[in-house]
């Protein structure tokens, strides 16, 4: 049997990416905050005539890692995939918001993944192939005013992917990160923005069913790194060639204007 992990698989990106890995013939492991949430997921999983497990967990807890690993390797079947999905963003002026909710937040997206990955790497180096796939934001590619931290732990992700995935580059552990852009998640809730910023966001979303389906697909092919959608890619290539100024100007434009 192959094994996936997913983390903050209980709905949005997380809960699609583990339906699409159901249908690619993978069992699950599932972990969540919601233990009712979970169960839901699971049993979307065996429909598709696919095992599951979950591990109602709070993530951003320094021992979660940990205890996540320990449970991942004593279930049956072989990890085969490891999907670092849990984390969300603040919305709002760095000095403003709140320290701990701050670095609760980095230890969900960035301490996480890392701790995870390099514990369970030994696991996945087992495997005949194995993949990990992070998943980060197109807010990676830029500097995002009033979402200053949430941005620098996913560029700080994208890196960590590209420089992990070459040092593999000889084994058989595939590493691919997916940024996806705005998606029609609880995202924004979380963050704290507004209706009217919420609204603006939903007028280019994406399904999370086409940000997993893109990212499972990019994952399995072996490619580095997966932004799903045409506008998405635009506007994360056009960081490279705009001064960053300008694209910062941008970005407050879009987020400030809602404080």
């Amino acid at each position: 049997m192959k094994t996936a992990l997913v983390t903050g698989g209980s709905r949005g990106i997380g809960r699609a990416l583990a339906l699409e890995l159901a249908r690619h013939g993978y069992d699950l492991l599932l972990t969540a905050r919601s233990a009712d949430d979970l169960e839901q997921v699971a049993t979307e999983v065996r429909l598709l005539g696919r095992e599951a497990r979950t591990l109602p967990l709070d993530l951003a807890s320094p021992d979660a890692a940990a205890a996540l690993a320990t449970w991942a390797q004593a279930q049956p079947g072989e990890l085969a995939v490891l999907i670092n999905n849990a984390g969300y963003g603040l919305w709002g002026r760095f000095e403003e918001l709140p320290l701990e909710r701050q670095l609760n937040m980095l230890q969900l997206n960035m301490q996480l993944p890392v701790t995870l990955t390099h514990l369970l790497l030994p696991a996945l180096h087992r495997a005949k192939k194995a993949y990990v796939l992070n998943v980060a934001s197109t807010a990676a590619y830029q500097a995002v005013p009033t979402l200053a931290l949430y941005a620098a732990s996913k560029a700080f992700l994208l890196s960590f992917s590209r420089g992990l995935r070459f040092e593999l580059r000889e084994t058989g552990v595939s590493v691919c990160c997916l940024s996806p852009g705005s998606t029609s998640t609880s995202f924004a809730d979380r963050a704290g923005m507004n209706a009217e910023l919420q609204a603006t966001a939903n007028k280019v979303a994406m399904t999370p069913e086409q940000v997993a389906q893109a990212g499972i697909r990019a994952l399995l092919a072996g490619e580095a790194e997966i932004i799903p959608g045409a506008l998405n890619k635009v506007s994360a290539a056009l960081t490279s060639v705009v001064p960053k100024s300008l694209t910062e100007r941008i970005a407050a434009g879009i987020y400030e204007k809602y404080l």
